[in-house]
């Protein structure tokens, strides 16, 4: 029962939506793939490796320039990971992503 005063189209409008969320179903959510942050990483990286941005100059971009510069260049793991990262977006590039378009 809604009250017929100064109010009475405010407590229908709360009525109407309360009824809507009643009757409807939540919406659905969209499926993504498993590890999507892991592919904008691959992505990234092969759009330096494309652009002749060297790893250090990817490792840069995706990790800041302060991680990288707090260990030697050589043998430090984040210049591994990037390597990776630019080894899977070559994949990527070369048909891996039709694994994504399959779901």
């Amino acid at each position: 029962m809604i009250l017929l005063d100064e109010l009475a189209p405010h407590r229908a409008e709360a009525a109407l939506r309360f009824w809507r969320l009643l009757r409807d179903k939540p919406p659905h959510r969209a499926e993504h793939p498993p590890d999507l942050r892991r592919v904008f990483s691959l992505l990234r990286a092969l759009d330096g490796h494309l652009g002749g941005a060297s790893y250090r100059q990817i490792a840069e971009r995706l990790f800041g320039k302060a991680r990288i510069a707090a260990d030697p260049w050589k043998t430090a793991s984040l210049r591994d990971a990037t390597i990776r990262l630019v080894r899977g977006g070559v994949a990527l590039m070369r048909g891996g992503y039709r694994k994504f378009l399959k779901k």
